[in-house]
């Protein structure tokens, strides 16, 4: 076992794939009870699981580009750097939230991005990583996933062209 347990670290322990957003990821948990579609809002386009739960980490070296989910989701902080969660919210604000264990300097244990907000991160410390949990309800569908298109978001929130160009690709 390594004396530093660096990304490859985890990324091995934890058996962790590489996400369509950036970083790696794994689902630890999919509720076996689900939700009706016709008991969910109109937003969703079927039923879907109580809560869903996946490990994941970003390392320094990319970032979690901006996209939006239809559920609300709940980043958990587990190990390494603070990690800057980026959000574009429907009403125009953006802001930042960083998930991290120095609870002095304004870092937080969990935080909460909520349904239809645009969110990205990237990693506060360089040559590192952030592993984190995160946790959606009701539970996590690809197809509630939307991956953001950069001049798409520009024009959405014009004030926030460097966090947008920050946390995109520029599309073919």
């Amino acid at each position: 076992m390594p004396s530093v347990r660096d990304a490859a670290y985890w990324i091995e322990r934890l058996r962790l794939e590489p996400h369509p957003e950036g970083g790696y990821f794994r689902e630890t948990y999919r509720a076996a009870e689900v939700v009706a579609r016709a008991a969910l809002p109109e937003r969703f386009s079927g039923p879907r699981a109580l809560s869903t739960a996946i490990y994941f980490l970003l390392p320094s070296d990319q970032v979690s580009r901006l996209h939006r989910l239809r559920s609300d989701e709940i980043w958990h902080f587990h190990a390494g750097a603070p990690l800057m969660i980026a959000m574009l919210e429907p009403d125009g604000r953006a802001r930042e939230i960083v998930l991290g264990p120095d609870l002095e300097h304004d870092e937080r244990f969990q935080v909460v991005v909520p349904a239809g907000c645009w969110f990205g991160a990237s990693v506060g410390a360089p040559r590192s990583f952030t592993l984190a949990g995160c946790t959606v309800a009701p539970g996590f569908d690809f197809g509630d996933f939307e991956l953001g298109e950069r001049a798409a978001l520009l024009r959405m929130f014009p004030r926030e062209e460097e966090l947008i160009a920050r946390l995109t690709s520029v599309m073919p």
